[in-house]
């Protein structure tokens, strides 16, 4: 049995010096505040900062940086090695390419935030299936990020005018304020942090939809070449310090 045990204590010790020995994994973050920013030049963010707990947690050296969403995507669909992500909803196209830790955050419902000009209009409404069939409505959307996969596909069957812009989610707020659209979809911690930064934003107006789908779990992604015990220390971590931040 001594040699057993031996045998199990070697077996432990090599995996655990293989994780030591491996090369820093590269963590992409796209520009989304409150949840990963920079400011004054310093990468800031609630996420980022409990996705950094979460790798240090895990003992997994990571190297953080910045990139744009379809470029993150990009890698991953191009075999991108050694790489992670933080932090995305889950969809089929995406679980193609990356594998998914467990959740680590769960986002409230989107809302509607609508320009004063056209919040009558908007708020006429009794439903968001209603919302989305007014032709008289221009819907801005921000092309490349999902809204979810119940919000996704009722975007693009909407008989609304959609303006698509491939921008940062503070630009497409500004085009709204500005008149470019009527409204757009937005997620509450965005809005919740741009109000207060851009006082030309204080004008918009946010509604809430009763038929609205419920908030989305958001998760860390990896590239497949991440070893599925790499990929257990990190859920383990997750699981720690998304229960002390409670």
């Amino acid at each position: 049995m001594m040699w057993q045990k031996y045998f199990i204590g070697l077996l432990a010790a090599g995996s655990a010096a293989a994780v030591l020995a491996a090369p820093p994994l590269t963590v992409a973050w796209r520009e989304k505040p409150p949840y990963y920013y920079y400011e004054d030049g310093v990468a800031k963010g609630f996420m980022l900062e409990r996705a950094k707990q979460v790798f240090a947690a895990a003992g997994m050296p990571a190297q953080f940086v910045s990139e744009p969403q379809k470029r993150i995507w990009a890698n991953f669909a191009h075999g991108a090695k050694n790489y992670c992500s933080i932090s995305w909803y889950r969809l089929p196209e995406r679980e193609a390419v990356a594998q998914y830790s467990i959740a680590v955050h769960t986002d409230q419902p989107h809302a509607v935030l609508a320009v004063p000009s056209a919040v009558a209009r908007v708020r006429a409404h009794p439903s968001l299936k209603s919302l989305l069939a007014d032709k008289g409505l221009t819907l801005a959307v921000i092309d490349g990020v999902s809204y979810g996969p119940e919000l996704d596909p009722m975007i693009a069957a909407s008989q609304n005018r959609v303006m698509r812009r491939t921008v940062e989610t503070s630009a497409m707020f500004r085009m709204l304020a500005a008149g470019r659209a009527d409204y757009l979809f937005v997620d509450r911690e965005d809005w919740g942090y741009l109000r207060q930064k851009h006082p030309e934003l204080q004008s918009l107006l946010l509604t809430e939809f009763a038929d609205m789908p419920p908030g989305l779990k958001r998760y860390f992604v990896c590239s497949r070449d991440v070893p599925p015990e790499t990929m257990e220390r990190l859920n383990r971590a997750i699981a720690s310090v998304t229960a002390r931040s409670r």
